[in-house]
């Protein structure tokens, strides 16, 4: 299983937003600096300002700045805006999409990985990667 490239510009865009505070930051600028394709960015920004992650100003003035503070945006919440909900295997969203039934040995291990991996980027904030301060 790989998150898409879409998912991990994404990911990269909002941490890039969290180490710039609340300053707006221009579109261009988190694209030369991520090495992320404008154009590709551009679709990106607009899904998760639709999410409800970040807020976009336009204009001379404008730009992209989070919708709320890096320790309450988790890398689930991003994850999920651009790709959707996590799904390891068709069987982990219920018996009904399943060919199999519910004794099926596999299942458990694909229902086990799933949760697992939805609760780790569920609790991982982008605060979690923002470098700790030293008074």
């Amino acid at each position: 299983m790989q998150i898409t490239r879409q998912a991990d510009y994404a990911l990269r865009a909002v941490l890039y937003l969290a180490r710039n505070k609340d300053q707006r930051t221009a579109t261009s600028l988190i694209a030369e600096e991520q090495s992320i394709p404008p154009s590709f960015l551009a679709k990106i920004i607009s899904q998760l300002a639709v999410a409800g992650l970040l807020h976009t100003a336009r204009g001379a003035r404008g730009g992209v700045t989070l919708a709320r503070q890096p320790d309450k945006i988790s890398f689930l919440e991003v994850v999920e805006a651009i790709d959707g909900p996590i799904q390891l295997n068709e069987c982990s969203e219920g018996l009904s999409s399943c060919a199999f039934d519910d004794s099926c040995p596999m299942r458990t291990v694909w229902c086990d990985a799933q949760g697992d991996l939805v609760k780790r980027l569920r609790n991982t904030t982008f605060e979690h990667m923002l470098p700790t301060k030293i008074d």
